[in-house]
């Protein structure tokens, strides 16, 4: 293999391993603080791309994408605040019972067609609320000692489907895409005889930035203390005055905006359909277990040597085998090392929440 198709592979591989590596540091963001594996961080890209997109028709690129990453903030502190906080006493059962009601029976079935969406989503929910509690109800017993975790866990897996099928509503199953931010798509830069889009740069550029930033965030704020003291041990950070469940929502906030921006800046590149947050999930959940749950610089690490194996990989395997690259990592992960690449025995382990 020649010299300039290699660099080309390995600068592919790096750009699609930052957006893993962000994916990841979303998640350990809100692992950090709660404990939970929060399955919609991948909607949070495409939440935010596809408002950005709709903005940019009106307004100009730079603004569309601020606006879009501060909507997708505030739409990850509403869900922390109904969802997480709203129903963490719920049980499994009564949960995956209302999201399925709510989205997959009247919506799929089109019970209410004809009707405005909101009035859809109103008209949803009385019905499915009523229909989860009872079943919860019938099946009590075999629900009373699931962990807590493992019930929030599931609430972020409802309110993946939740976004999904929202977004499909109103964006309907086109692919989209922002303009490029430099140059356009025919627009390449030689790099000893490798060519890349300058749109690859600000990928790269972006990645930076919000990994140094975090870091920064974490080590000298205030408020980034706050939250690594409440990662630690809730009970004595709330000892000393910090108020742990806005911490929680905060983390839920950065974590859906550092999405947004990501899931602007590769959307030129990329394009966007609703329904691609739940793989970005997955290879996200698999760079954040390779390197260390919690751990974000294993997560970059991780995500860099995910996205150049799946670049070479597609020299010499199908591409539909490709996916599967990150689920073979991950299980092999889960089997051999469960605690991941760069993270401890201890941290691995869920916490209580």
């Amino acid at each position: 293999m020649e010299s300039n198709i290699v660099l080309q592979y390995i600068l592919s591989g790096i750009t699609q391993g930052s957006i893993y590596a962000i994916v990841a540091i979303g998640f350990n963001i809100i692992y950090n603080t709660t404990g939970i594996i929060n399955f919609a961080q991948g909607e949070f890209l495409v939440l935010g791309s596809m408002i950005a997109i709709s903005l940019a028709s009106f307004l100009p690129l730079a603004l569309a994408v601020l606006i879009a990453c501060l909507a997708t903030t505030l739409v990850g502190a509403a869900l922390e605040l109904v969802f997480i906080r709203g129903l963490k006493k719920w049980s499994p059962v009564r949960v995956v019972t209302l999201f399925l009601l709510i989205f997959i029976i009247p919506f799929r079935s089109g019970l209410f067609d004809g009707f405005p969406f909101l009035a859809n989503m109103v008209f949803c929910v009385l019905i499915a609320a009523p229909i989860a509690a009872g079943i919860e109800f019938l099946f009590k017993r075999f629900v009373k000692s699931t962990s807590n975790v493992l019930r929030m866990i599931i609430i972020t897996i409802g309110i993946s489907i939740l976004m999904r099928e929202v977004m499909l509503h109103v964006w309907d199953e086109k692919n989209r895409a922002l303009p490029f931010f430099t140059g356009n798509e025919v627009s390449s830069i030689d790099i000893f005889g490798a060519m890349i889009s300058p749109q690859v740069l600000w990928v790269l550029g972006v990645s930076a930035v919000i990994v140094v930033g975090l870091n920064l965030f974490f080590k000298f704020t205030l408020i980034g203390k706050a939250m690594l003291a409440c990662s630690d041990n809730k009970t004595a950070a709330s000892l000393c005055g910090i108020n742990v469940k806005w911490m929680v929502t905060l983390s839920f906030m950065i974590s859906a905006g550092i999405g947004a921006l990501a899931g602007c800046v590769t959307s030129p590149l990329t394009q966007t359909q609703y329904n691609m947050g739940s793989t970005l999930a997955i290879k996200g959940f698999a760079v954040a277990v390779l390197g260390g749950l919690g751990n974000s610089t294993g997560a970059v690490v991780a995500g860099l040597m995910l996205g150049v194996l799946e670049a070479f990989a597609i020299s010499i395997m199908p591409n539909a085998y490709i996916e599967a690259i990150s689920i073979v990592i991950l299980l092999v992960i889960l089997f051999f090392k469960p605690s991941g690449l760069f993270g401890s025995a201890e941290a691995s382990r869920l916490k209580e929440f």
